[in-house]
């Protein structure tokens, strides 16, 4: 039986899981990000028990995804202590031996969503998640976009509300997406989680209007046929209609888009998309 091993690589977090090739998952598991002597040696103590055939690995990044590179499957310039040029990649290579599909883990859930969520059989779309951080991966032509590197779309920059002046909580570019409606920033500049505010505090005002100036920009770049809005943040029934409404009214009719509640939805997997598509990916590789 071919089996297939999942690694969702988040700051928090990885989960793991492995799968038969139809997807049915046999084990799953949540192993703390700690440090990686830690988080490593328990991934390959879990994925051990089992005579896996390919993995699919969407990790935090920044990544190094250009196969010609010296440091290809490595974690970047990561802030998260003890993960910064770590070779991800080769570390499971080094304890498996087996294929790897290697990519971000907002390009493995933009995958999962294409293939069997909220964008199936949509040969063109764009996945974002607005938790902790901001990410965005898109899937072009039915396969994953990377170009020199993968994409870093919560780190564009967008116009101020005119109301706001809290200041921006990126510490490398300040006022851009991220810094200004991620999870974290939110917290940063209103005091409390987003979970805690009122529905009618201008925190969501602030927040849709950043996160539709983000999807303009999106819409006029790559022109997806559909956006997924993912993360802790957009888990806020309210926010949605917000970010359709004031998407609308920032395009002035320039672009003719499809009907807002189809153009951008929640994701159809839930909190599953990523681990589904780094399952899919892994199938992927092997095929």
């Amino acid at each position: 039986m071919t089996l297939l091993g999942s690694i969702e690589a988040g700051g928090t977090k990885f989960v793991c899981a492995v799968s038969d090739n139809a997807l049915n998952i046999i084990e799953r598991v949540s192993i703390p990000t700690t440090v990686p002597e830690e988080t490593m040696e328990a991934v390959v103590d879990f994925f051990g028990k089992y005579d896996v055939d390919s993995f699919g690995i969407g990790s935090f990044g920044p990544i190094d995804v250009n196969p010609a590179s010296e440091t290809y499957g490595y974690i970047t310039s990561t802030p998260k202590p003890g993960w910064n040029q770590f070779d991800f990649v080769g570390y499971l290579k080094k304890a498996f031996g087996k294929p790897i599909y290697w990519t971000t883990d907002v390009n493995a859930a933009a995958y999962g969503e294409y293939k069997l969520g909220a964008a199936r059989d949509i040969p063109n779309s764009l996945y974002l998640t607005i938790g902790t951080g901001v990410g965005g991966g898109a899937v072009i032509d039915g396969d994953i976009f990377n170009g020199y590197s993968h994409p870093e779309m919560g780190h564009i920059k967008v116009q101020r509300h005119p109301e706001d002046t809290g200041e921006g909580s990126c510490p490398y570019h300040g006022d851009c997406l991220e810094g200004l409606a991620s999870g974290s920033a939110i917290e940063k500049r209103f005091g409390k989680k987003g979970i805690d505010l009122p529905e009618d505090h201008e925190a969501w005002e602030f927040t849709a209007y950043y996160l539709a100036q983000a999807l303009m920009n999106y819409s006029l770049v790559l022109s997806p046929e559909r956006i997924i809005l993912g993360g802790g943040v957009m888990k806020q029934a309210h926010l949605l209609p917000m970010i359709q409404a004031k998407l609308e009214e920032l395009m002035a009719g320039y672009l003719a888009l499809p009907p807002m509640a189809e153009y951008v939805q929640i994701p159809g997997l839930g909190d599953n998309a990523g681990i589904t598509g780094c399952l899919l990916l892994a199938q992927k590789i092997l095929n």
